[in-house]
């Protein structure tokens, strides 16, 4: 693109242009603008990224433009890159639009070669074992991230000096072992790649600035952006930034700070500290890292310089603030700030703060909360009543509680998980090839690495149950040790992220004190206040009713409790499962008017208790039921079954009558696919009596509580309607029913039908002079929409459309808004226009999906519906989709 400017000088941007900068290099600039002590350097933009990715070369400028950005660098330092004597060295690091932690790449120390070596010591007042220090770890990272040398082989050959010298850690090794190392390293370099390490470095640098363009879509990086669902064609922004040297000495480091912490959202001092290393050290977790308060004692001044900071940023940003700082002889330097990735409780609990401190608006605080986070504080927790005994303990990272199978290698991971088993994934510390194994096990387990290392940083973004620097775990290739016991690969461990402790075996569950909160329980817990808090503006603010999928009177009791506003779905075909099921059977299989009105009447009881309990259950408010429909063959013999045992009496010379007779049948109403079959609305038409028992049911039941005092409100749904004809037949035939039953009780009966055909999205404006509302079945309308079977095509092949970037995310799960989504608009619209007052909601699983509930509340319908424990997820999206809006307190 001529004229576009593709870098900038962290003097240049402000937090708000993430699009353009990244995330690092917007708030690196907005630090900047604070007067914090960030070291120079630029930015080169998310476009340049995005053209490289496009033809495969920088774009036209690009080069020009970084030549002129990095003589200003050199001017502001005093320093120029490659210099022998006084060289300037530089980190070229990632920095996307979203949060991408440890999933691309960075190359510290570059510009460093063998002629800068000895320059670099006298820079240190001749710190020789620095200098070669920072020169093995720029071989060993810009071998591994720039040309894809294995990184183990690095490892081993440090492990292998560590051993030679005896040393237990790096900080051991010497001069003259660093300097046989970097020989090492350099061996293993030239062999992986054919050629030398690069002693240019300039082309040092434009070779680390080329990877990590690609590492945007690196395998773990696609990986990562498909479980948050972060927009595949963003690119990545790479800043180069002035080298500052946390591996001076004693009074160096590096560390991580949040100025809450983001496990539990408590206000006080968070991070991690590590002396006489560099960042990379600290979220490797190579090294066990110290509290951020043991810095109070080691550098007082630079400790109460960083607490002035943070309290600065939190200010600034008005959120919990994720921090990397390097001090350097005493000098604090900030390298980046970010909004802080939290554990789910953390994010409530900290919203819940800043609504209280006055640093935002209850509306922000919804905005800054999710449905998927309260849907983890609601799964259970260890109970510990039993007293359990420890097998160790490390630092509770990420709250949860997680029993499954030890296994230690990420694709045994997902091997197990793919076969249905509960995995750990065990570790010495994880790396972002791990990703994979830990999308797919329930828990994680490092031995080494504190609250900010790679582990811990992920697993709270995802929401898995993480226990780190467990550092008395030995761990082997299969198995780990730990004082004397072996625990093997297959073995059941647990973790509780909460207290850092792991057990032997699987430890029993109870229900987490926000359900108990939700089912009406007394619950003394700050974070139970912080949910009420939240939930009580998010009820306050949306327009969006919440109703449930209930079918018992036990399942609308607790979707009450949670807040259900009704029931928007009561499935009858459930309730004819069991001893029932025979009885079905008898109707639909009936071949005289005498043997069906026998099964007709031994239902009609049944079916009226049910529609009591539920009535009940929903005094006052709505219950949509809908007239049954099954796929005919779940109410069926088996014809195989039936079949084989016909044939062996035959073979045997034995007469079954009935058998012979109910084969004949069974075979007669035989469907290929019965989920486009005899089912819904055509079982009713072409089945006299079995819609009309039904309607005559509910109205009996609802007039039998209307005269004990209660208020039921009844509405009758018509199944799989494709033609406005089959709904005015049936409606005829239920108004006279209910004419008849309801009298002058003051019951009022709605009738309506749900749009589950594509066919009647399309002609909704016809269905709806028949209707007095519409429910979408969103699960049948994408199965028929997509033309997939739901029942057999997700374990089938959509694992390969989400690999190949056909699917973001399974079209059962979330709604897809152009195709099935453009059905439902259309509907609504039609439906509208023909009867302004028409009531429109959802009963399809997607009624309790986050972004779904987004997607309906922007087409304009009444109430999602969704099974109970999902209610309180959808009544907080409807509050979020409410704000997001900009319809704040509209009620």
């Amino acid at each position: 693109m001529a004229g576009e400017k593709y870098v900038y000088d962290f003097s240049e941007g402000h937090k708000d242009l993430k699009e353009l900068l990244g995330g690092k290099g917007a708030n690196l600039a907005e630090m900047t603008r604070l007067g914090l002590p960030v070291p120079a350097g630029f930015t080169v933009t998310t476009r340049a990224c995005q053209a490289y990715l496009a033809t495969g070369r920088n774009p036209e400028g690009l080069e020009a433009e970084i030549d002129e950005h990095l003589a200003a660098l050199e001017a502001a330092m005093g320093r120029r890159l490659g210099d022998p004597d006084d060289p300037l060295l530089v980190s070229v690091r990632s920095g996307a639009a979203f949060s991408m932690p440890g999933m691309m790449e960075t190359v510290l120390n570059v510009g460093l070669t063998d002629a800068s070596v000895a320059g670099l010591a006298a820079q240190a007042g001749g710190d020789d074992r620095f200098a070669w220090d920072s020169y093995r770890r720029l071989i060993q990272m810009f071998g591994k991230t720039v040309c894809d040398v294995p990184g183990e082989d690095f490892s081993e050959a440090l492990e292998e000096t560590k051993k030679a010298k005896g040393a237990t850690d790096d900080l051991h090794l010497d001069e003259a072992d660093l300097r046989g190392l970097v020989d090492r390293y350099k061996r293993i370099f030239a062999k992986h790649t054919g050629y030398e390490f690069p002693q240019d470095p300039r082309e040092q640098m434009r070779l680390a600035m080329e990877a990590v363009f690609r590492s945007w879509n690196a395998e773990r990086a696609v990986l990562y952006r498909r479980q948050e669902r972060i927009p595949a064609d963003l690119g990545t922004a790479v800043n180069v930034v002035a080298m500052v040297f946390g591996n001076l000495g004693p009074d160096s480091g590096t560390g991580v700070a949040f100025t809450r912490d983001p496990a539990s959202g408590a206000q006080g001092i968070y991070g991690d500290y590590l002396a006489n290393a560099q960042g990379e050290d600290v979220v490797a977790g190579i090294r066990n890292t110290v509290p951020l308060e043991d810095l109070q004692r080691l550098d007082p001044r630079s400790y109460e310089e960083l607490l002035g900071i943070m309290a600065t940023l939190e200010g600034h940003y008005r959120d919990l603030c994720d921090i990397e700082f390097t001090i350097e002889r005493g000098k604090l330097w900030m390298l980046q700030t970010r909004v802080g990735k939290r554990t789910a409780a953390a994010a409530f609990r900290i919203a819940a703060q800043l609504v209280t401190e006055g640093m935002i608006t209850p509306d922000e605080a919804l905005r800054r909360v999710s449905g998927a986070q309260l849907a983890q504080l609601m799964f259970p927790r260890f109970d510990l009543s039993a007293e359990p005994t420890a097998l160790t303990r490390g630092i509770g990272a990420s709250p949860g509680a997680a029993s499954g199978k030890a296994v230690f290698t990420a694709q045994r991971a997902v091997e197990l998980a793919g076969a249905g088993e509960d995995v750990i994934l065990v570790r010495r510390e994880t790396n972002p090839e791990d990703l994979a194994g830990m999308i797919a096990a329930r828990g994680i387990l490092t031995a080494r690495g504190g609250k900010t290392s790679h582990a811990a940083v992920v697993a709270r973004g995802m929401g898995r149950t993480c226990v780190c620097g467990a550092d008395q775990l030995e761990i082997a290739a299969d198995r780990f040790t730990v004082d004397g016991r072996t625990v093997d690969e297959g073995d059941v461990i647990s973790v509780d992220g909460t207290t850092g402790c792991v057990y032997l075996g699987a430890v029993p569950v109870r229900p987490s004190e926000v359900v108990q909160y939700f089912e009406g329980d007394k619950v003394d817990s700050t974070l139970v206040e912080a949910v009420h808090t939240i939930m009580s503006h998010a009820d306050a603010t949306r327009r969006l009713a919440v109703r449930t999928n209930a079918d018992t009177g036990e399942d609308a009791a607790r979707a009450r409790r949670f807040g259900a506003e009704g029931i928007g779905l009561c499935r009858t075909e459930h309730m004819f499962l069991g001893d029932r099921k025979e009885l079905v059977e008898r109707l639909i299989l009936a071949v005289s008017e005498s043997a069906r009105n026998d099964a007709l009447a031994a239902l009609l009881p049944l079916q009226r208790a049910d529609f009591v309990d539920l009535f009940r259950a929903m005094d006052g408010l709505p219950v949509t039921v809908r007239l049954i429909d099954p796929p005919l063959h779940e109410f069926l013999p088996s014809l195989e079954e039936l079949a084989v045992n016909v044939a062996v009496a035959r073979e045997r010379g034995e007469v079954h009558a009935e058998e012979e007779r109910l084969l004949d049948a069974v075979r007669r109403m035989h469907e290929q696919n019965p989920m486009l079959g005899l089912r819904g609305v055509r079982l009713g038409l072409v089945i006299p009596g079995l819609f009309a028992m039904q309607v005559r049911a509910i109205a009996e039941a609802a007039v039998q509580l209307a005269g004990e005092g209660l208020d039921p409100r009844p509405e009758i749904m018509v199944p799989l309607v494709g033609a406005v004809q089959e709904l005015e037949m049936v409606r005829q035939e239920c108004e006279q029913i209910v004419a008849e039953v309801v009298a002058d009780s003051g019951v009022q009966v709605l009738i309506g039908t749900m749009i589950e055909v594509p066919r009647a999205a399309l002609t909704a404006g016809q269905i709806a002079e028949a209707a007095d509302f519409f429910s979408f079945g969103t699960n049948d309308l994408t199965q028929m929409g997509w033309g997939f079977s739901r029942d057999d095509v997700e374990g089938a092949f959509f694992w390969r459309y989400l690999e190949l970037g056909i699917f973001g995310i399974s079209p059962f799960e979330s709604i897809d808004r152009d195709g099935v989504g453009r059905l439902i608009r259309i509907a609504a619209e039609e439906g509208r226009a023909v009867k302004p007052e028409l009531k429109l909601g959802v009963c399809g699983e997607h009624g309790g999906d986050p972004e779904s509930v987004h997607f309906f509340h922007e087409v304009g319908l009444d109430y999602v519906s969704c099974s109970p424990f999902r209610v309180p997820v959808a009544r907080l999206e409807a509050g979020r989709a409410a704000v997001t809006a900009g319809e704040s307190d509209s009620r």
